[in-house]
């Protein structure tokens, strides 16, 4: 057994690829997205050592070409939940006992598959599933799950290395357990990597998990199973079922061993879980972690002092990579009447050269959104604001659902500050621009505060530093990410930890040391060397006689 303490590799990010014409890693990636597209896979569930089938399988279809089959998953029932369950359970004890320096190595390991082998086939997974475009599955399934799995494991040892002071004769030690039970990941569609490090970190700390990803994740997450598993990571520990999401919170919220939820997706959704497991607060045997990020409705303020060009290019790239649909995108813009005309203009130049289409082709800014219920979502907003007295459709505003779930990059001109798409989370490409007087500053940033319920990212761009320290402190509760001349998209780990307030979640930052610490509950040993034999203190021996003052003169 060894007795040594570890010290894992630096932890540095990941550099993102190019893939720029004729460079190696743009061949590699167009023959895999070639070899994908050539076949039909059958996806299964896993669940402790078994790849499990049923008779009921659901297709999968690029959102941007929905005539093309990619393959099938076969879906599953409470049964299966419940042998998910089962499984994790069984896995739990040889797992949270292992030594935490071998957990480390099966990430780390995973981290270098991912950075090598798996990373054209991640990509282009993520390409086709999920309609991301080359750069946007780059930096997603690729470059931040790496830096998540390496940051991760450095994390877990600065949480371990944390020790409490230890007095004369005392020893005093603090030891992070894995949960109670098993951890329930619910994940979402739009990040890969979100989709991984959400049963990733709670097993990196020695918990077991039961994962159910959003269905059009599907594609991706079974290339993410055949990454853990080749990782080294024991059957049991992550299994992956494709259920119905109130079929499978029907099971696990009324479980006895449920410890806690990692979750990103709606704020609806949240609410529900969160009310479900109150609830049933009585019959679980600890007090489940409840860990989400759930959506928001994130701005760009612009300064009377701001440049246009950054500010255009902020609304651009935050508004409308990977069709809106991040968390983070920016979608709704606040600008100083002396500078809209000016930043409008860039942005109308912008969307006039960016081109929309497959995937496969790499001069594609923008693809398709992924559902077709997020689709007609996006339409119906775009048609209400075209008929709207209080709103204008200024740039975009097509749509065509034919071959693929194609939305125009999209700005609406608000003539109310609260109109409904200032307000309303869309999740698509779809920004809605408020034009303020430029002398309303902080009025306008109260605004900002108030319109919206979520709080997740915010950007304000200016040259004038106080009008940067006076948003910086209004608007201190608006968002958990906060940019300053900058876009509010593309947080990075281990630099910007990423999470918000309010209808934005828990704020428990993934991507840094704060996550990984609900994944454990601590025990502090304190060992005595020399432990006292008599149950008396001090106080209480009684004072001698001839010690007392006493006066002899009596009465």
């Amino acid at each position: 057994m060894s007795n040594a303490f570890f010290r894992v590799p630096v932890a540095t990010n990941e550099p993102v690829k190019g893939y720029a014409p004729g460079s190696p890693e743009r061949a590699e990636l167009q023959q895999a997205l070639a070899d994908l597209k050539s076949q039909q896979i059958d996806i299964p569930m896993y669940i402790g050592d078994q790849q499990v089938r049923t008779a009921r399988t659901l297709p999968i279809h690029p959102p941007h070409d929905h005539q093309h089959l990619l393959g099938y998953f076969h879906e599953g029932d409470a049964a299966h939940v419940t042998q998910a369950i089962e499984a994790a359970l069984a896995a739990r004890t040889a797992w949270a006992n292992l030594p935490w320096q071998e957990r480390a190595a099966i990430f780390l390991k995973a981290a270098e598959l991912l950075a090598g082998p798996y990373r054209a086939r991640l990509n282009a997974a993520t390409m086709l599933g999920q309609s991301k475009n080359a750069f946007q599955a780059e930096i997603d399934a690729a470059c931040e799950l790496i830096d998540f799995f390496r940051f991760n494991v450095r994390f877990m040892q600065e949480i371990y290395q944390q020790q409490p002071e230890s007095a004369p004769g005392v020893w005093n030690r603090l030891e992070h357990r894995p949960l109670e039970g098993f951890v329930f990941a619910l994940t979402p569609f739009n990040f890969t990597s979100i989709a991984a490090n959400l049963p990733a970190a709670p097993a990196l700390m020695g918990n077991v998990v039961v994962w159910k990803p959003a269905y059009p994740q599907i594609y991706s997450a079974h290339v993410l199973m055949d990454l853990f598993r080749e990782a080294g990571v024991p059957d049991g520990v992550i299994n992956l079922i494709y259920v119905d999401g109130p079929v499978a919170g029907e099971v696990i919220f009324r479980h006895r061993d449920f410890a806690g939820i990692h979750f990103t997706g709606s704020t609806k959704v949240f609410q529900t879980i969160w009310q479900t497991i109150g609830q049933n607060i009585h019959l679980y045997k600890s007090y489940p972690r409840i860990v989400g990020e759930t959506g928001g409705k994130d701005f760009i303020v612009a300064h009377a002092s701001a440049h246009a060009k950054a500010v255009a290019t902020a609304i651009t790239r935050g508004a409308f990579e990977y069709q809106g649909q991040k968390c983070s995108a920016a979608s709704r813009v606040y600008l100083p009447d002396n500078l809209a005309d000016e930043i409008l203009g860039y942005v109308k130049q912008d969307l006039a050269d960016i081109k929309m289409g497959d995937v496969e082709d790499f001069t594609n800014f923008v693809n398709a959104v992924i559902t077709e219920a997020s689709f007609d979502r996006l339409a119906y907003a775009i048609d209400d604001a075209r008929q709207s007295a209080d709103a204008e459709v200024i740039a975009g505003g097509h749509y065509d659902k034919i071959k693929g779930y194609f939305v125009e990059p999209t700005v609406i001109l608000a003539k109310i500050p609260k109109y409904a798409t200032m307000c309303d989370e869309l999740f698509g490409p779809v920004v809605t621009v408020y034009i303020y007087e430029a002398d309303q500053f902080e009025q306008t940033i109260a605004l900002v505060d108030s319109t919206s319920p979520y709080a997740l990212t915010g950007a304000v761009f200016a040259q004038d530093r106080y009008a940067i320290d006076i948003a910086t402190k209004l608007l201190t509760n608006s968002a958990g990410n906060f940019y300053i001349n900058d876009k509010p998209t593309g947080a990075v780990v281990g630099q910007q930890p990423f999470g918000g307030a309010r209808a934005s979640g828990t704020n428990d930052k993934a991507g840094s040391l704060l996550n990984l610490q609900r994944w454990v509950s601590p025990r502090t040993i304190k060992e005595t060397f020399n432990p006292p034999t008599d149950y008396r203190y001090p106080f209480l021996s009684a004072i001698p006689k001839e010690d007392l003052n006493l006066d002899k003169g009596g009465f």
